[in-house]
């Protein structure tokens, strides 16, 4: 398998995630829509965002909780997701379009993306303090989003965390957040995925 990303975006946690399940799966980083060997990266991701996984068969998954469930259910011993038919896997899958959709797609995609109006861009940053507010009323007090155990969508929230941190949004207001985050960079996956995509960032800028 193929994980096509780019470094430290939402595909980190796709990363993040085959590390853990300790998968075969080659990372081939994405720049100017542009495959790693110079190839025209919508040929194989239509829409041309990150991640696409790319399976043996030629077959793409181009979406981010289906790519990490996906990667999930090839290793289901590590438990990185709840085994379908439990309540805890649609509580995977409410947290994940949660992740995806209220806090990625509304929020940091309105900071990030260059051609969104700086009017819109200043009401998402607005909206920073609030969305943290809101995910920490999620996690409660608990060390993991759903269950007891690391999952995808703990993976997916330490690469958001990191995002929140990059814009300057202050997680010591939110004390169980920031240690969940400080928490899930220990773990080695996570340091591992992180330190190759920022090696991958540093050799981009160099």
């Amino acid at each position: 398998m193929e994980l096509f990303a780019s470094p430290m975006a939402c595909s980190l946690a796709s990363h993040i995630t085959a590390l853990e399940a300790g998968l075969p799966v080659k990372v081939r980083f994405v720049d100017n829509k542009k495959t790693d060997d110079g190839g025209d990266y919508y040929s194989i991701s239509a829409p041309g965002y990150v991640p696409a996984l790319r399976l043996d068969d030629g077959q793409v998954l181009n979406e981010g909780p289906s790519v990490l469930q996906y990667l999930a259910d090839r290793k289901p011993e590590a438990g990185l997701a709840p085994a379908w038919g439990s309540l805890e896997r649609y509580q995977l899958i409410d947290t994940l379009n949660y992740l995806s959709t209220e806090v990625h797609k509304r929020v940091f995609y309105n900071v990030f993306a260059p051609t969104v109006p700086e009017a819109a861009k200043t009401a998402a940053k607005a909206q920073l303090e609030p969305t943290l507010g809101a995910i920490a009323r999620r996690l409660g007090d608990r060390e993991t989003l759903v269950g007891t155990k690391f999952t995808v969508a703990d993976a997916y929230l330490v690469t958001i965390l990191n995002w929140f941190a990059f814009v300057g949004a202050d997680l010591a207001k939110f004390p169980t957040l920031k240690a969940y985050h400080q928490r899930h960079l220990a773990r080695p996956a996570v340091a591992q995925a992180m330190a190759v995509e920022m090696a991958e960032r540093k050799r981009r800028a160099a």
